[in-house]
């Protein structure tokens, strides 16, 4: 082979070569702008961190601290703060003088009327909750016995339990149910007074569980409490449950607070109270009937 084709071959390989080298080079390495286009994973924003504050009925109060920890392992970012258990009327009393909540939960429907007449809560997220009953209590392993809301004018009933009806919609209840007897004055439960037959056996409770505590401790012979009282306190046993056509309907209804910043999750959780099906169990084995 001559010279001159020699050279041509090598000088077409080495060409060849230099081609290959750059074609890999632009193709087979990553450059510098690709290695930061990497799109990075997306996450999803953390939710609002929430703190709800409850007023509820004493009567709540085994029942709705066992609901809003079911709701918070549903809801991480919702906690519950101090929720404060009283008699309805106290609670309405409170947010009427100016107490911050975001739920408002009472044991009659007076009481939620009258946090509505002081413009206290939203009617518009105004709902009924949970029913009740009102049942005649004695002292566990008594021999009392009670069968008829007669049995109230018996002279071997002394002393018995009621709920102030100023502030305790149980009393309220309970005195409709004498008025129903003839035995109380005011057929709404409030501002009347009691028969002869019994104003002196009448021992007035600043709430529920105070009434039945007289009872237990055998300070009055019977007392009346709501069905899921009995869940509540010990010592105390039903003796009779009360009519339900002796009184009003027994109706716990729930509002979010007026003012609340918290409207939604508020009503969020009164949602879940009503259709959970863990929650509706909790309801049920305190004695609540959910509507």
């Amino acid at each position: 082979m001559s010279k001159r084709k020699l050279a041509l071959l090598l000088g077409l390989g080495f060409s060849v070569l230099a081609l290959s080298l750059a074609l890999f080079g632009c193709g087979g390495q990553q450059t510098a702008s690709d290695k930061g286009s990497t799109t990075p994973a997306t996450t999803e924003p953390k939710a609002e961190q929430v703190t709800l504050q409850v007023f509820a009925a004493n009567s709540l109060e085994k029942a709705l601290p066992e609901v809003q920890k079911l709701y918070t392992a549903e809801n991480e970012n919702v906690t519950f703060s101090d929720t404060q258990f009283k008699a309805s009327g106290d609670l309405v009393e409170q947010l009427g003088a100016g107490a911050s909540a975001d739920l408002l939960i009472t044991a009659s429907k007076g009481s939620m009327d009258t946090a509505a007449k002081d413009a206290s809560i939203d009617e518009a997220t105004r709902m009924d909750m949970f029913a009740n009953d009102l049942v005649v209590v004695r002292a566990k392993g008594s021999d009392v016995v009670f069968g008829s809301l007669e049995d109230v004018t018996s002279s071997s009933i002394t002393k018995i339990a009621i709920g102030d009806a100023a502030t305790v919609p149980a009393g309220q209840y309970a005195n409709q149910s004498l008025n129903s007897l003839g035995l109380y004055s005011s057929d709404t439960g409030k501002e009347g007074e009691y028969a002869d037959a019994i104003k002196d056996k009448i021992v007035l409770a600043d709430k529920v569980g105070t009434a039945a505590n007289y009872v237990a401790t055998g300070d009055c012979q019977i007392g009346f409490v709501y069905t899921s009282d009995l869940y509540r306190y010990q010592g105390i046993e039903t003796v009779y449950t009360v009519p339900s056509d002796a009184h009003k309907t027994i109706v716990y209804p729930a509002a979010v607070v007026k003012g609340s910043t918290k409207v939604d999750v508020a009503k969020d959780f009164l949602e879940f109270c009503r259709t959970n099906a863990d929650a509706q169990q909790i309801w049920s084995q305190y004695g609540f009937e959910v509507l």
